[in-house]
């Protein structure tokens, strides 16, 4: 008859002082949202930045407002930006809390 290995415990595996996170019933942390509204807020002053540049005269053609270094350059790497602050927000995983 072959001896059978003894089975593994997997207690063993796991590091020592390691709990896993509170169940919640939100996908994310309170630290999460804050960075997800702070994202939203850098997107939102991009936007303001690309606005204006219009004429009141439809006859007149301004190109110098228009296609201005803020509208055009700043505006598109702050919404950049805030989009990949947002993936950052999101991916970003809470700490886990040591109790004493």
């Amino acid at each position: 008859m072959a001896k059978t290995p003894p089975k593994k415990s997997f207690t063993s595996t796991k590091k020592k002082g390691f709990e896993p996170p509170a169940p919640s019933n939100f996908a994310l942390d309170k630290q999460n949202y804050k960075l997800i509204a702070i994202g939203f807020g850098i997107m939102v002053l991009g936007y303001l930045l690309m606005t204006g540049g219009g004429s009141k005269n439809p006859e007149v053609f301004n190109a110098e407002a228009l296609f201005s270094f803020r509208r055009i350059t700043l505006s598109t790497i702050f919404i950049v930006g805030g989009f990949a602050f947002e993936i950052y927000a999101i991916m970003k995983k809470p700490k886990l809390k040591k109790e004493a």
